[in-house]
């Protein structure tokens, strides 16, 4: 039987999934259906380990590092800057704060106010969120040469961010 994720097969899973932020908060993603291509619709290498081989009925739970996702949170891009040129009713704790400054827009999350400066994180927002996946493979079939190039079309378009 060659009915096991490989290269080629069109696979289709059942999946939740829990996303956890740096600061501890949890939410929950409603249970989703999704299929593809193994090996020509890229997908995190987390869930491509995990589905090499399987079978449907197979059941999976996954952690999925912040690095596989938005990427890991970076303790250097907290700085503390000057409250000067600052627009004073944008500070606030807690707050994104946004300005355009020379053409280009500035963005960083204030984390503490003080007298003339603020602390300031110039990470993105989704830094530093982590996951768990579980997982049912549902089906896996051989996919058609129509199918897969079709795939393949699709993959080099979010490639080059047409998709």
């Amino acid at each position: 039987m060659d009915d096991f994720v490989d290269l080629d097969k069109k696979v289709t899973i059942k999946f939740s999934m829990e996303t956890r932020l740096p600061d501890g908060t949890v939410a929950k993603q409603p249970e989703r259906t999704f299929t593809f291509i193994y090996g020509v619709e890229s997908q995190i290498p987390s869930l491509e380990i995990a589905l090499r081989e399987a079978r449907p009925g197979d059941k999976k739970r996954i952690e999925v590092p912040p690095a596989e996702l938005y990427g890991e949170h970076d303790s250097s891009l907290i700085k503390e800057i000057p409250k000067q040129g600052l627009i004073k009713q944008r500070i606030k704790e807690g707050k994104y704060y946004r300005q355009m400054k020379r053409g280009s827009l500035v963005s960083f999350k204030i984390i503490e106010v003080r007298p003339k400066t603020v602390v300031a994180d110039f990470n993105p927002p989704t830094a530093g969120i982590s996951a768990t996946i579980e997982l049912e493979v549902l089906s896996v079939v051989n996919a058609s040469e129509k199918e897969i190039n079709e795939a393949m079309e699709a993959q080099n378009r979010r490639r080059i961010g047409c998709g």
